[in-house]
Order: structure tokens, then C-alpha cells, then sequence
């Protein structure tokens, strides 16, 4: 008995909708991730786009399910999700490959943690995206497929969910705002959010600049959850320490405005430790279960971030029996080595 492919159908479809001239250039996997292969994605499928400016159209097949439905869910189809990227378009005729690996890269992630991407998420790819490239783009932030949607399948729903390329700085900011909110502010510099590899920062230019800065004012921060390298918290006697790498200072600052100024809380997972940051009227240290709850009133916040300025060194918070100690960070470049030094 043959194997379904009413998954794969579904998708074909609609692209074939998308761009009814033209024939996709599919680069499918010789041995896919389900029989044993080292790609998790059967394929990607490329098309030329002329929508806001020239560029390649990517799209995935594998991470929903493509051939029979195995998954208990009715609902939803694999993951739940395709991704998508546009790239810019020069002279070239074919299209670059590096971003079919960009994808694979992604859906390793996916297959090997379980962690699932949707629409106001972002990725630190520590690195360019295109290695090979001289670019400033380090990050990923997703968002639905503006032109593709979502959909049911046989196999369940699904969603295109589009991998948008951003600086550090725009990564930074994002998280300190909304992604959704900035990805659409995005879009009247950039047409669909299209990946241009020798871009400057938004946050260098001054209508960009002030969009977020007002909407940082107004919305505060979607963003619950904030990764550290270095970060953990020690309670005794009473008095508490908050020990963190000098690196955070670049946007916890922010995270902490954004967060505890609009009376939300913000949780930190670092290497070693969990802790949070929660607003009240009473500044306080306190344990729940492993778990350090940081209690910052408005005079201790402004004290807090007052202090969080990019040089090592120890401080005692007058406004709460509270030390923070900044240790020196190191940042290193793609190839491990040290670039600099914040002490």
C-alpha cells in the first residue's frame, strides 16, 4: 500500500497558487530524518518573488506531517507549523543554498529539544546567518507568512510562520517591546520583512528609533522570560546577591522597565540558576521552592537600573538589603575569540 502524501499535497497547493507561472526549485533530502537520514526536513522549495523587492520566496516541508498522520493530536498537523524565509534577489540565477541549511539548522532544534516556533518568537543564532556573508544580521524573529497564512490539512492545522533575519540591537529591542508590533514597523522600511544581508540597523534610523521607543512607553514588554549566561541570586542573613555578567547591563535595564514599570513579572533563567523580578509596594527577598523572587518597589527599580551600567563591581542597593555584583564578561566572535571585554 502506497504512502499518503496529502500533507505534501496540501502545501504544494499553495504555492503552486502563489505563483501559478512558475515551477518551484525544490531541494529535497536524500535520506530524511524518519528513515535515519541527518536532515529532519524532506525538502525546501524556493520561488522568485517580486512582491516589495526581488527576492527568493523558501519555503519548508516536514516539520507537519507530510505523509500518514502519526500524531495523537486530530488537531494540529507535526509541529503545527512550516517555516518560510525571503531573501533579496541580485543577478544571481540560482538561488543561494545557504538558507536551506539555515532551515535544516532550525528544524534540528526543533526535532532534538521539542521546543516549537509561533509568531512573536525570536532566535539568537549567535553568529551571522549566513556565515559566509559580511552582515550584521545575528537573529531570527518569527511571525506568520503574511501572503500564506495558515490552513487545515488532512493531517490537521498548520501555519506559515516566516523566519525574519534582524540585527542584535533590533533583537535587543524587540524583546524589550513586542515582536509582532515591531516585525509590522519593520515592514515600512523593509517590504515583507525581507532578509537584505547588507543592511544597517533599524535602530539607526531615527522614525524606526522613535516607533519603538514609543511603543516600549506605552505596551511595556511581551516578554516574560529573559536568558542570562551569568546570573543567580544568594540569600543569607536576611541580605541578598544579585550576581550577574557585566553583558546583561546592555538590555536588562530595559527588560526591568518594560516589565516591572507596566507591574508584570519577569522571570531569568541562566546556566546555573532561576530567579525572578516581580513589582509590589514592599521591596523583598524571598525563596519559593528554588526559585529567588526579587520584589522591587518603583524607588528600588530605578535604583536597580541605575546601577546597571556596563563595568564589573560590587554595590549595595539602599532601597532594598540588596548587593549586585557585575562580573566581568567576555564576548567572543564566531571563531571563539575574545573581541572584548566588559570590565
Amino acid at each position: 500500500m502506497s504512502e499518503k502524501t496529502e500533507g505534501f499535497d496540501a502545501i504544494a497547493d499553495v504555492m503552486k497558487k502563489q505563483y501559478p507561472d512558475q515551477k518551484g526549485l525544490y531541494y529535497g533530502t536524500l535520506l530524511p530524518f524518519r528513515l535515519g537520514g541527518n536532515d529532519p526536513l524532506d525538502g525546501v522549495e524556493i520561488w522568485k518573488s517580486e512582491k516589495g523587492m526581488p527576492h527568493w520566496h523558501y519555503v519548508t516541508y516536514g516539520f507537519t506531517e507530510l505523509y500518514d498522520k502519526e500524531s495523537d493530536d486530530p488537531q494540529v498537523s507535526g509541529y503545527g507549523f512550516e517555516l518560510t524565509f525571503r531573501l533579496k534577489r541580485g543577478n544571481e540565477e540560482e538561488p543561494p543554498v545557504w538558507p536551506v541549511n539555515l532551515l535544516q539548522n532550525l528544524a534540528r532544534y526543533v526535532f532534538s529539544s521539542g521546543n516549537v516556533f509561533g509568531s512573536g518568537h525570536h532566535l539568537d543564532c549567535n553568529g551571522p546567518v549566513a556565515l559566509e556573508e559580511d552582515t550584521l544580521l545575528t537573529a531570527l524573529a518569527f511571525r506568520v507568512d503574511p501572503e500564506l497564512g495558515e490552513m487545515d490539512t488532512p493531517n490537521g492545522h498548520m501555519v506559515f510562520l516566516q523566519a525574519a533575519a534582524i540585527t542584535r540591537d533590533e533583537l535587543d529591542a524587540m524583546v524589550c517591546w513586542n515582536v509582532d508590533k515591531a516585525l509590522k514597523e519593520m515592514e515600512k522600511y523593509i517590504p515583507l520583512c525581507i532578509t537584505v544581508l547588507d543592511r544597517p540597523s533599524l535602530m539607526e534610523n531615527p522614525a524606526f528609533y522613535k516607533a519603538w521607543e514609543t511603543g516600549v512607553e506605552a505596551d511595556g514588554s511581551s516578554t516574560g522570560f529573559l536568558y542570562v549566561e551569568k546570573g543567580e541570586v544568594r540569600l543569607e542573613d536576611g541580605r541578598g546577591t544579585l550576581t550577574l555578567g557585566a553583558i546583561c547591563t546592555k538590555n536588562l535595564p530595559l527588560m526591568l522597565r518594560a516589565r516591572i514599570g507596566k507591574g508584570r513579572e519577569l522571570f531569568i533563567q541562566s546556566r546555573d540558576a532561576a530567579f525572578s523580578f516581580r513589582p509590589g509596594s514592599q521591596s523583598g527577598i524571598e525563596k519559593d521552592g528554588e526559585l529567588y523572587q526579587l520584589t522591587l518597589t518603583e524607588q528600588a527599580l530605578s535604583e536597580l537600573c541605575a546601577l546597571l551600567q556596563p563595568h564589573a563591581g560590587s554595590w549595595q542597593l539602599t532601597s532594598m538589603p540588596l548587593t549586585l555584583r557585575l562580573e566581568p564578561t567576555e564576548i567572543l566572535d564566531s571563531d571563539g575569540k575574545v573581541t572584548e571585554v566588559i570590565n
